[in-house]
């Protein structure tokens, strides 16, 4: 059984004691977005209430401390994922705009011609289209790593491709579909090797299990604030100082210049280099009491809540004949997220998530924003998954798995 006090912890989620459609809400949707915990709240109230000022601008009380507090969230996220320094960690809106911005602010220089890109089959859209785009304008070729057993990068393919000697390769810490840990630390060595930067898509790893970027090595990192118990509208670009340093920001004004005149501009300094306009303030500050919230549990003892639910559900669903579960099998949970894709069968998974709903359950299903990932390798046109986080119980799998009874009632399926 889990070490975490899970019952404790969800008294601190006010959104848990409401009920949907009648019934408690049983949340299996954390892959997608968190849930906040009133800590997280109080500190976007107290911001908005207590001192809301912009930063770096100000000479007054407010102002100061707003700065303060931004800035001291930034040291806490550096410290969550062992950067070099605060100054690595860049905010932007989320996962998908920091993969944006290194692949215009890194990728428009650097990227020419013929040059290759190596990405891997089971990326979101965002570690995907940002990259195609790119290559369309340059002229350079995007390559993709396929899977072995539809579960794990093909180790084989990936050195293969990188006999082409890609400029970056980006690839996920963690799939969203499969739930498949990557072996990130090797795959960043190997790309290394070959002579290209690497850019890690943490979105579905820094808010379930220790990361130490400095271990891993790679390049660049991107992960979202929403995703673990923050606000949305607030993610990180994690970048090395001296590749951070020799980049040129592609989106530009305001508080990131130093001193411009008609005919030139000087930056400033890491990490302001990066942020221009007015930031979302109250975002960090909530996400730094969201770090707090986590660093408060430990990020080790949530990895193994979830582990351990994880492979309690799959062993449930297991028990059912008519589900087929998709990613790596109850017997690689070292590789594998908290996170379950599945397919009842005879069932189209949207009709699956509207009972499921119905009986106040929520999950996601479609192709979650990885289509390539479930049409053309899982070939399914979509899929159902639940996905956990450090306030569910072995009583939210329960009722998932007895939701599935009403399923095959309500579609009078058969059973296998």
């Amino acid at each position: 059984m889990s070490e975490l006090d899970v019952e404790r912890i969800r008294e601190d989620f006010p959104i848990l004691r409401a009920r949907q459609n009648g019934k408690e809400l049983v949340y299996l949707d954390s892959a997608a977005t968190s849930q906040k915990p009133r800590q997280v709240i109080d500190a976007v109230t107290n911001f908005y209430t207590g001192y809301n000022a912009n930063i770096h601008r100000g000479m007054y009380d407010m102002s100061i401390k707003s700065t303060e507090e931004y800035q001291r969230s930034k040291e806490l996220a550096a410290r969550l994922v062992n950067a070099g320094s605060w100054t690595d960690i860049v905010y932007c809106r989320n996962t998908t705009d920091a993969i944006n911005i290194a692949a215009l602010s890194w990728g428009e220089p650097n990227i020419k011609k013929g040059d290759h890109i190596l990405i891997t089959d089971m990326e979101h859209h965002s570690n995907i289209v940002p990259w195609m785009m790119l290559a369309r304008r340059k002229g350079a070729v995007l390559d993709h790593a396929g899977l072995v057993d539809k579960s794990f990068v093909d180790m084989d393919d990936f050195e293969r491709k990188l006999e082409s000697k890609p400029k970056m390769v980006a690839f996920t810490h963690a799939s969203n579909v499969l739930g498949t840990i990557t072996d990130a630390k090797k795959m960043t060595k190997m790309a290394h090797d070959a002579g290209a930067l690497v850019l890690l898509d943490c979105a579905q790893t820094a808010p379930h299990m220790p990361i130490n970027l400095k271990d891993i090595d790679c390049d660049f990192a991107a992960f979202s604030s929403h995703k673990m118990l923050g606000p949305s509208g607030i993610g990180v670009l994690y970048g090395k100082e001296d590749l951070l340093e020799q980049t040129t920001p592609a989106i530009v004004g305001s508080d990131m210049i130093r001193s411009v005149s008609f005919d030139h501009v000087d930056w400033n300094e890491l990490p302001w280099k990066f942020e221009s306009g007015t930031p979302n303030i109250e975002g960090a500050i909530g996400f730094g009491a969201a770090v707090e919230y986590l660093n408060g549990i430990g990020m080790d003892r949530i990895r193994e809540h979830e582990k351990e639910i994880t492979q309690y559900a799959m062993k449930r669903l297991a028990e059912l004949g008519n589900v087929k579960i998709y990613g790596p099998g109850v017997d690689r949970m070292e590789s594998r997220g908290g996170v379950i894709s599945f397919n009842v069968t005879g069932a189209h998974p949207h009709d699956v998530a509207q009972i499921f709903n119905s009986e106040g359950i929520a999950i996601r299903a479609g192709h979650h924003c990885a289509m390539p990932l479930v049409n053309q390798v899982l070939d399914e046109t979509a899929v159902s998954r639940m996905s956990f986080y450090i306030y569910n119980r072995h009583e939210d799998v329960d009722k998932a798995v007895d939701a599935i009874a009403k399923v095959e009632k309500v579609l009078r399926l058969k059973k296998s």
